[in-house]
């Protein structure tokens, strides 16, 4: 759709020069002669861009505007001013004009106006789409689990969301901790707001106080340049503090201060800088022991875990195990360019039987290796890394009764594959073994049926 450009303007000789010069570059252009003209056309056009003039017959350029900006609040406005009316145009640039040109209007300079506002208008956009997409994708509903131990984790997530207190997230590693922060985060009032993440183990003792407040030039010897902290550009969203009990005492005390007065003040500078953030800090560790230890103080410990949330390792809420690996299968088919048919289930017994120390992280990272290593769409038994296809499972000893419970799915998957092997056979029976016919029989391509007979072991004659 070609961007659409109004012309409010009494003078016919500036409508006809603007008009044909727009429509040349592309644009569909309207143009009206008084204000209120003007008004009703923008509700029949919905112009991207309107080029104003300050002294219309009818309605001063500055109510013009006004209304403009209530009733089309996404519309760029560019106000067309003569010599007198000048200090008018810089009050219309105050309520929200994007620019004034001065009159005799140089087209090229009109042309430039447009174009800039046509491109902060399309990278407003991409900014939305992108903001949405994020929402989208770390809603409480993308993270998986059914297990008992989940559902409590998000019921705690959701009353967490709705208020602003600083979090504790604690929990193995792998278990998914900035994952249930950067949720918290979309799902709560800041969520239009920046979310940062400081790798709190990552960054030098040396430098963790600029990291989290900044410097100003000359602060010391490399501090060629201002540089602004963490903390700041997390101003009115959300910073997560990853690895909190990696911190120095000395860099406990500095983000204590921070938490305590919600302000700070560069290295070698002297302004007080106000912040509104929340705080999510994460670790895996048992802060409580290292407050008794000495290693953790204890009033930044109070000062974190004003709301504390703990999530269970993987071998906690096992059940979750056959939810996640088909996820992460579905996840990687298209990046890796496979039909993705699921997990087997003796491969899924072995995923089920392993502990899993490295929690989802692990899982991901197994089952992202096992569909580089799978044959065909199916992840079986073969593809599994040698550390889990070495384990010795109940199933393995010939007991039945011991094998790990089979998810719903899976048992709906065995009886569709006996029912789908059946199928095929009668088919072949009634053909005479033609796979043409049978798959014409059956309302499949000769390929589809081929590859169904692969996956499920049919030959013919049986």
């Amino acid at each position: 759709m070609k961007p659409r450009i109004l012309i409010i303007d009494d003078e016919k000789n500036i409508r006809d020069v603007f008009s044909l010069l727009l429509e040349d570059h592309g644009y569909e252009v309207g143009t009206a002669e008084t204000g209120e003209a003007g008004l009703e056309k923008a509700r029949l056009l919905e112009p991207d861009v309107v080029l104003l003039d300050m002294n219309l017959p009818d309605l001063t350029g500055l109510d013009v505007l006004a209304r403009l900006k209530a009733e089309h609040p996404g519309t760029g406005i560019i106000i067309i001013t003569a010599y007198g009316t000048i200090r008018s145009a810089v009050e219309a640039t105050k309520l929200g004009a994007y620019a004034y040109l001065e009159k005799p209007v140089d087209n090229e300079e009109m042309l430039l106006a447009v174009a800039r506002i046509l491109e902060v208008k399309t990278l407003r956009k991409e900014v939305e789409s992108l903001r949405s997409e994020l929402v989208s994708r770390y809603r409480f509903s993308n993270i998986i689990g059914t297990s008992g131990r989940m559902n409590s984790v998000f019921q705690l997530m959701e009353k967490i969301a709705r208020v602003d207190g600083t979090v504790l997230v604690t929990g193995e590693s792998g278990t998914g901790k900035e994952l249930v922060a950067r949720a918290i985060h979309f799902a709560s009032p800041r969520k239009d707001g920046p979310f940062v993440v400081v790798n709190c183990g990552a960054i030098p003792r040396d430098l963790i106080e600029s990291e989290f407040f900044g410097h100003v030039k000359g602060a010391f010897t490399d501090a060629r340049t201002e540089k602004t902290g963490t903390f700041e550009l997390a101003h009115e969203g959300t910073i997560f503090l990853d690895e909190v009990g990696e911190l120095s005492q000395d860099a406990q005390v500095k983000l204590l201060r921070a938490l305590g007065e919600r302000e700070i003040v560069k290295v070698g500078g002297t302004v007080t800088i106000p912040v509104d953030v929340r705080v999510i800090a994460a670790t895996n560790k048992n802060l409580e022991e290292q407050v008794r230890k000495g290693a953790f103080r204890e009033d930044l410990y109070f000062r974190l875990a004003v709301l504390s949330l703990e999530l269970p390792p993987l071998r906690e809420r096992a059940e979750d195990i056959p939810l996640l690996a088909e996820h992460f299968v579905r996840k990687y088919a298209g990046e890796l360019g496979k039909e993705a048919s699921g997990v087997t289930d003796a491969a899924m017994a072995r995923l089920a039987a392993y502990p899993w120390p490295g929690n989802v992280r692990e899982l991901e990272n197994v089952v992202y290796e096992a569909m580089v290593m799978a044959e065909g769409p199916w992840v079986d038994e073969r593809a599994l890394p040698l550390r889990l296809r070495s384990l010795v499972t109940e199933a393995d000893r010939g007991d039945p009764s011991a094998r790990p419970p089979q998810a719903l799915r899976d048992a709906v998957q065995g009886v569709t594959e006996r029912t789908e092997k059946e199928l095929i056979l009668d088919a072949l029976r009634q053909t005479g073994g033609n796979r043409t016919r049978a798959a014409r029989l059956l309302g499949v391509s000769r390929k589809t049926l081929f590859n169904k007979m692969t996956l499920l072991g049919t030959r013919w004659p049986e």
